[in-house]
Formats: C-alpha cells, sequence, structure tokens
C-alpha cells in the first residue's frame, strides 16, 4: 500500500479540461473561467494545483510574457501561460466545450 496523500485532483482535472479546449492561458484567465463553470476554488489554489501539475507533468510553461503597465509594484508585471504536458489526460468535458462556445459568440 502507498503511503501519503493521492497524487490525483479534481481540480487540476478540470484545469487540463480548460486548457485542453482553450489551449495555453495565464494562470488568472484559467481562474475566471473555473469559477464559472465549476464550483468555487480561491485563485491561491489554482496557482497551486498549476505549480504541483507542473511537478507532475500535467502542464507545461509554455511561455512568459512581460506585461508593461502602471502596477503597485512597478512599471511590468509577468504572465506565465500553461500549455497541456505528455501526463495530461483530458476526458472531453461537454461544459468546458459549451462554456467557451457560448463564450466566443
Amino acid at each position: 500500500m502507498v503511503r501519503g496523500r493521492p497524487v490525483k485532483s479534481q481540480i487540476r482535472q478540470n484545469i487540463v479540461e480548460i486548457i485542453y479546449f482553450l489551449g495555453p492561458s495565464s494562470g488568472y484567465d484559467l481562474y475566471k473561467i473555473y469559477r464559472a463553470i465549476y464550483p468555487k476554488v480561491t485563485l491561491r489554489s489554482i496557482y497551486y494545483h498549476l505549480k504541483k501539475g507542473i511537478q507532475t507533468n500535467e502542464f507545461k510553461v509554455d511561455k512568459i510574457e512581460k506585461v508593461k503597465g502602471d502596477y503597485s509594484w512597478g512599471p511590468e508585471a509577468e504572465k506565465t501561460y500553461y500549455g497541456l504536458g505528455p501526463s495530461a489526460k483530458p476526458s472531453i468535458d461537454k461544459n468546458v466545450k459549451e462554456y467557451l462556445d457560448n463564450m466566443k459568440k
């Protein structure tokens, strides 16, 4: 018997579904879509699962983009875009597809 916490997570699987239909996205964009489709979750939890998903190869960092603006911490922000990794196994959730199709209209 394997000890410790199971590696599988429903939140991470839901994020896999969103990225499968949407393509590489930033953490905040994933959070907004997640909150619209699935039960409430915190932004902190989304970023935790993205970081954990990189360790389990469910996600990969697609690109890191620097965005200029007038932020409270300075003139520049860094956006990290996440894509699906080799261990991601999307189950093709119809709710995600319908939501994204309606969002594009």
